[in-house]
């Protein structure tokens, strides 16, 4: 029996595949949905971070009041020269790679008078969309974000810069607050104004809106808006609506400008103090 083999040749088959132009115009359509979805992203990050903010003021509130209660409803001072004075927290804060206060949790955090009923939780005392680091020499991240009405404790008990209080309200004991759901206690401090452990309100000027300052001035770390808490015990994000509120970070000297008719400072006196 024979047997025969043969062997037909085969075409090559070809395989269609995209042009330079189909190429092209499929990378521009991947960038334009990246163009217009990285913004959302980013906005729905901020919007997370506003969250755990409101949760850490929140956890700030409860501790501050713990202390209060074992007090007998005295509140902490805002702010003290001598340090056996039972502030809430301790420690200047600048730009300063060399500065301990910036990142010794010991030496700041740790000897305020709400430390311990925070269960020596770091963390609370920083809004996690503050990502600022000092300057020079080896960067580090600062322990702390927020600070604490001046007028809520004040500086000793006194007025100190205030001038005369009247016809302001001072908080030094927790029967003082009148209307606690609509004063703060607690503020995200734009990185630029803080320094001690309190916030500045000039109420000199109120109502007159075209004396409006800003001694101290706010954050505006979610999307322009600002996180504060409040006597009550419940925390919120502010959005401010003046441009001038949400002052560029130079890392430097706070200088908040000129601030005349700023609505949102009008908004900031309606819930730092009340007349008396």
């Amino acid at each position: 029996m024979q047997l025969s083999l043969s062997f037909r040749k085969r075409t090559p088959r070809i395989v269609p595949g995209f042009t330079l132009i189909e190429l092209l115009v499929v990378i521009a359509i991947i960038a334009i949905l990246a163009g217009m979805l990285l913004p959302a992203l980013g906005k729905a990050k901020q919007k997370g971070q506003g969250i755990m903010c409101l949760n850490n003021t929140k956890q700030l509130m409860l501790a501050w009041r713990l202390y209060i209660d074992d007090q007998g409803g005295k509140i902490p001072p805002a702010f003290s020269d001598i340090p056996a004075n039972n502030v809430w927290a301790y420690g200047i804060l600048d730009w300063s790679t060399g500065n301990r206060d910036n990142w010794d949790v010991t030496n700041t955090l740790a000897r305020g008078t709400i430390w311990k009923y925070t269960g020596g939780t770091q963390k609370i005392y920083k809004c996690p969309a503050d990502q600022f680091v000092t300057v020079g020499g080896t960067p580090r991240p600062r322990l702390r974000s927020n600070s604490i009405n001046a007028w809520v404790g004040m500086h000793d008990g006194k007025p100190t810069w205030f001038g005369n209080s009247p016809p302001w309200r001072m908080f030094l004991r927790d029967s003082d607050f009148l209307v606690p759901a609509d004063t703060w206690v607690f503020v995200d401090e734009h990185p630029d104004s803080i320094n001690d452990g309190f916030f500045c309100t000039d109420m000199k000027p109120a109502p007159n809106l075209a004396g409006a300052v800003l001694p101290d001035g706010p954050a505006s770390y979610h999307n322009g808006a600002c996180g504060f808490a409040f006597a009550d015990g419940h925390s919120e994000i502010k959005k401010w609506i003046d441009p001038r509120t949400r002052i560029p970070v130079k890392r430097s000297g706070f200088n908040a400008g000129n601030q005349s008719n700023n609505k949102d400072i009008q908004w900031l006196w309606s819930k730092t103090t009340q007349p008396l």
